[in-house]
């Protein structure tokens, strides 16, 4: 099969139709062969009814619906679990991405040989001050701290190889980071492709500015977890280590100046009386309490059924 292309959706039944027609429309247009897996996150209107209408008479159209809403990065992982196409295609229902990008997406992914190309909305209809202000100060961060030149991090038009999706886990509200997810995973020849931005024809948006906050909370977990999830001493251990080291030295330079002062019968407060004493002993209490969760988190670690897992991309004569 040529092309999946996922369709993550929550309350979404006026769109759903015109859609799949127009995705339909460029297929039979370009020859593809296809499936459309759309995956219900627990709408509470008619979405999936409208889905199983429509898969009666397209049988390329497949359709998961989950008990409750869980999140686009649980109907994500769940396409792409159930895909099997060469090329997997990401793009919301609410008409606001294009099908007629899929023809190039597909071209630069087979042809360019690019793991996963995402989409940049250059042009966009949302609220300059509610969306787009913010949303260029989260991409502009998360470029700096991953190192991935995006624009858009978070546009639901992506294209991946069939190995990239198959390789990776989302979860959570990590969606917003499946380009540093597969970076993580070895997948670094990552694209970006201008794409058309749409206005909203039905329907409300489902995101409030409260994405941004977890966006960023949900950054410095996945950059940490991207470094340190298998040797988490590194990180615990160093900076406990460092802090111990300061507290050490302060003591001590708290010790000798009261030593000197004793040598030459100057008087000086007792060491315990000044603040720099128990800043000292936070500081060294601090530092040992992190090299002890490294060490524990090491421990957790050797014994994760996951601890050995890598991805292999080619073997020969085995």
């Amino acid at each position: 099969m040529d092309i999946s292309v996922i369709v993550p959706l929550y309350n979404e039944e006026e769109s759903i139709g015109p859609l799949t027609d127009w995705i339909k429309k460029v297929m039979d247009s370009n020859g593809y062969s296809y499936e459309i897996i759309m995956v219900d996150d627990g709408s509470k209107d008619s979405s999936y009814k409208e889905i199983e209408r429509l898969s009666a008479n397209n049988p390329n159209i497949r359709g998961i619906k989950f008990r409750r809403n869980y999140g686009k990065s649980a109907a994500l992982n769940v396409g792409f679990e159930h895909c099997s196409g060469d090329v997997v295609i990401t793009m919301d229902a609410d008409l606001q991405d294009s099908p007629d990008e899929i023809p190039e997406l597909y071209r630069m992914i087979k042809q360019d040989g690019y793991d996963l190309v995402s989409g940049w909305k250059k042009k966009r209809y949302d609220s300059k001050l509610a969306k787009n202000l913010p949303s260029k100060l989260f991409n502009a961060t998360t470029r700096v701290l991953s190192g991935i030149k995006l624009h858009d991090f978070n546009c639901g038009l992506k294209a991946y190889k069939k190995e990239v999706v198959k390789s990776i886990e989302v979860y959570g509200e990590m969606h917003r980071y499946i380009p540093v997810i597969a970076k993580w995973a070895g997948f670094t020849n990552i694209g970006e492709k201008v794409v058309q931005h749409r206005k909203r024809q039905f329907g409300v948006s489902k995101f409030g500015m409260s994405r941004f906050i977890n966006g960023y909370l949900d950054l410095m977990s996945i950059m940490f977890v991207s470094k340190f999830s298998k040797k988490p001493m590194h990180f615990f251990g160093a900076v406990g280590s460092i802090m111990f080291i300061i507290g050490i030295a302060a003591a001590l330079v708290l010790g000798i100046q009261k030593l000197h002062a004793i040598c030459i019968g100057m008087p000086m407060r007792r060491i315990t009386d000044t603040t720099y004493f128990y800043i000292s002993l936070c500081t060294i209490a601090i530092g040992i309490q992190l090299f002890l969760v490294g060490f524990l988190a090491e421990l957790i670690g050797r014994n994760s059924p996951t601890r050995n897992n890598y991805l292999i991309e080619k073997e020969t004569n085995f």
